[in-house]
């Protein structure tokens, strides 16, 4: 029902807008605005979407939850589709998704309705505790095999 209700407003909000800035500026302004912010949107989609790819590669290679920067590209890339159509109203809500600040809001506002749950299938790691608080920590020293001792098949299975 959510989604019906957006695609019939939207629209809505936009042709009024339309009407309403083309009848202040005139419909050549209102036009030329429509191609700038498109072009400007574009651009600062393209030097966002870059910062949150560079922002994703280091949580990778640090080891870091890539959530955060994964959902800031999800909302950079909406933004791109947002601001590419025609309106003012997808255009004001595109720029704000192309703020930082804006979209960790949006984020941690996502987060707290979403209950996440993880697990570990590597196992009790040396040093850490287990999931009933034990600490488990040992020695190791590897064991080379003497392939000189090793026996050869018995002759029964000599063919």
């Amino acid at each position: 029902m959510w989604l019906f209700i957006a695609f019939l407003a939207v629209p809505l909000i936009e042709i009024t807008l339309f009407i309403q800035i083309g009848g202040a500026i005139g419909l050549g302004w209102t036009l030329v605005t429509v191609v700038v912010t498109a072009i400007v949107g574009t651009w600062l989609v393209r030097n966002q979407g870059i910062l949150a790819l560079g922002q994703l590669k280091s949580s990778f290679s640090d080891l870091k939850d890539p959530t955060e920067p994964l959902v800031h590209g999800a909302m950079i890339l909406f933004s791109g589709a947002l601001l590419l159509t025609p309106g003012f109203f997808t255009d004001a809500v595109g720029f704000l998704l192309l703020i930082p600040a804006f979209r960790t809001a949006v984020f941690k506002a996502i987060r707290s309705r979403i209950n996440v749950q993880t697990f570990d299938s590597r196992g009790p790691r040396p040093g850490r505790p287990t999931p009933d608080g034990d600490i488990i920590d040992g020695e190791y020293s590897e064991v080379s095999p003497n392939y000189d001792k090793i026996k050869r098949p018995s002759g029964w299975t000599d063919h």
